[in-house]
């Protein structure tokens, strides 16, 4: 586990180590003792950096979904990679990363505890899939946009079904990697 570091990244480091204890025993079940001991921080200080538990999930959770559409974005901003592998490693980054970890998804927080998540982290998925329709469109402009958009939403689709039937993320790329060809050669719209 991440040691808490003192000084200004101490707030980062509290975020970091709490996304973990609230993916692994979710939301209610995480006290903010558990997040203390966890940072190895006293109680009073896990105060003095959050007035509440609300404020340090939604953080936590904002911060970490931040991360993620930075690596997608980074994934599917590198030009000089095929489409087809940006597009893996970007679906890796948003869903595939979170296979095999203890606890859950982090959408899947986010979806079961809507009313303390901020519009930023309720947005995030919309952002996701606005970052894959753009690498699509940019890849083959000649695609119609009501056929991007579809292949998009079906990618997605694929995503959160391969996510439920594959217990590693090696297989979670394997089987994704077969979508997203599938999806991008369809209809005689070859990228």
């Amino acid at each position: 586990m991440e040691q808490v570091s003192a000084g200004p990244d101490r707030r980062e480091s509290v975020l970091a180590i709490s996304v973990e204890a609230f993916l692994r025993y979710g939301y209610r079940k995480t006290s903010m003792e558990d997040v203390a001991r966890a940072a190895s921080i006293s109680r009073p200080g896990l105060y003095f950096l959050f007035s509440s538990k609300q404020e340090l999930f939604a953080a936590a959770v904002e911060r970490a979904l931040q991360q993620d559409l930075q690596r997608v974005a980074q994934a599917l901003g590198d030009g000089a990679v095929p489409l087809e592998q940006r597009l893996v490693d970007a679906f890796d980054a948003w869903t595939g990363r979170y296979l095999g970890a203890v606890g859950g998804e982090l959408l899947a927080v986010v979806e079961a505890h809507r009313e303390v998540m901020t519009a930023d982290a309720l947005d995030a998925p919309r952002r996701f899939a606005g970052l894959v329709h753009d690498a699509v469109s940019v890849a083959d402009p000649a695609r119609p946009p009501r056929t991007t958009d579809a292949v998009v939403r079906t990618m997605i689709s694929a995503a959160i079904g391969v996510k439920q039937q594959t217990s590693s993320r090696e297989a979670f790329r394997d089987e994704i990697r077969v979508a997203v060809e599938l999806l991008l050669h369809s209809r005689g719209h070859a990228v």
